[in-house]
């Protein structure tokens, strides 16, 4: 700091002088602070408030974006499993009546 720079330092009682100056004139410029300081803070808590309502919506837009698609896949799979069944059915199917006219072709011959 310049103050300390400009010949303060090692200097106690310049030291001492100003401590006491700041500890007289806190309470006379507290105030003065405070009323400069109160509308700061207030603008910055309204500017939290409305910060956090805006990530509760954003947030429940992804839930409800991440909800749908979590639906849609499952049912995809869904489907895809039902398709995959029938395909079996008629794959047993076939290869039954094969196994089923093989044993009658031999039977009868």
């Amino acid at each position: 700091m310049a103050i300390f720079d400009n010949g303060l330092k090692g200097n106690i009682v310049a030291g001492l002088a100003i401590g006491v100056g700041a500890a007289v004139m806190a309470p006379l410029l507290a105030p003065l602070v405070a009323g400069a300081i109160k509308p700061l803070i207030k603008s910055a808590i309204k500017g939290a408030v409305i910060l956090s309502e805006k990530g509760r919506e954003l947030a429940a837009e992804f839930k409800e974006v991440s909800e749908d698609l979590v639906a849609e896949a499952k049912s995809e799979l869904a489907e895809e499993q039902q398709v995959a069944e029938q395909a079996a059915e008629q794959i047993t199917r076939v290869v039954t009546k094969g196994r089923v006219k093989a044993k009658v072709r031999v039977e009868k011959a």
